[in-house]
């Protein structure tokens, strides 16, 4: 194993199209982002673990890894990799962006804290392996979850993305968005849950809504194809309708999606991820400020995760 510092970088990404239907089989857009969050393994000689986070600090050893709330991804792959260390390690965690706000920071530190491992204790670096050990330590962690979000930070650019079948298809479209938080955001495992509970008995209306979803993410894909942006914002506004019809909107978001709307600078604007809180986003750049919010102005990254030396 090798004796210096080894640092693991990997965007933050945006669901652009197909939240929720990508966990019924249905495409999905997501894009890497130009805000990226790196993990640095320091090895040691000792069989201490720790990892330092803002989130936590939290130290343990190779012998009884002992679990941490709110460190939950780091430790479940570290965990699932203990067999293949004879020494320990520290990990360092920074990012660009809050955890609190919805970049994919939880697809962000599994796939460089899984690729920083690999390199390790392998001295591998294979995007595929990479994605697919990150989806088993996301699934391992919260019961379900697509991996598309895993795919961007992987692969990094516009990603579309199916579950099952896998299928990771990176479109080099750059794209302009703007971001805004909502001021609060309802975890992910949650909102499935309450969208379960609304459309118990209603699986027939349920599954239109995720084909009619799929059919956004189809236009979506060929109009970045043709790097036609205007029709691209337009699909971003269908698909919003649908995130409407599912019932995962919320006033603050609402009233996020018209201010966005009502910008020149703005082609197109729609919830992402998987709504009742978080993000909304817009295709293109703000001429005027949007009173009462924070918008970050963000570009595509046509880059995955990368490791160094």
């Amino acid at each position: 194993m090798p004796s210096d510092p080894i640092i693991a970088s990997a965007p933050g990404s945006l669901m652009l199209l197909g939240e929720h239907a990508v966990l019924h089989g249905r495409r999905a857009l997501v894009a890497a982002i130009n805000q990226r969050l790196r993990v640095t393994l320091i090895p040691r000689t000792d069989s201490k673990v720790e990892i330092e986070s803002a989130l936590a600090h939290h130290a343990t050893t190779l012998e009884q890894l002992t679990p941490h709330p709110q460190l939950r991804f780091i430790m479940e792959a570290v965990t699932r990799a203990r067999a293949n260390f004879s020494s320990g390690f520290t990990l360092q965690i920074a990012s660009d962006f809050s955890h609190t706000i919805g970049f994919g920071s939880s697809a962000a530190v599994t796939v460089a804290t899984v690729a920083v491992l690999q390199k390790y204790y392998a001295n591998n670096f294979y995007l595929d392996a990479i994605c697919d050990e990150a989806i088993a330590v996301i699934r391992a962690v919260q019961g379900r979850g697509s991996g598309a979000d895993v795919a961007a930070s992987t692969y990094g650019g516009v990603v579309a993305y199916r579950a099952t079948p896998r299928e990771a298809l990176k479109l080099d479209t750059p794209l302009t968005l703007c971001a805004v938080y909502a001021g609060y955001k309802t975890p992910t495992p949650e909102v499935i849950r309450r969208v379960d509970e609304m459309w118990s008995g209603r699986q027939a209306a349920l599954a239109i809504i995720y084909g009619q979803m799929d059919t956004c993410s189809a236009e979506g894909i060929a109009a970045l194809e043709k790097n036609d942006h205007a029709e691209f914002g337009r699909v971003l506004n269908r698909g919003q309708r649908l995130m409407e019809e599912l019932g995962v909107n919320t006033p603050e978001l609402e009233q996020i999606i018209r201010a966005l709307r009502a910008d020149a600078g703005i082609s197109g604007a729609k919830i992402s991820g998987s709504g009742m809180g978080d993000c909304a986003i817009g295709l293109g750049e703000l001429k005027k400020a949007l009173e009462g919010f924070d918008p970050i102005q963000i570009r595509t990254s046509p880059n995955g995760v990368s490791i160094s030396p």
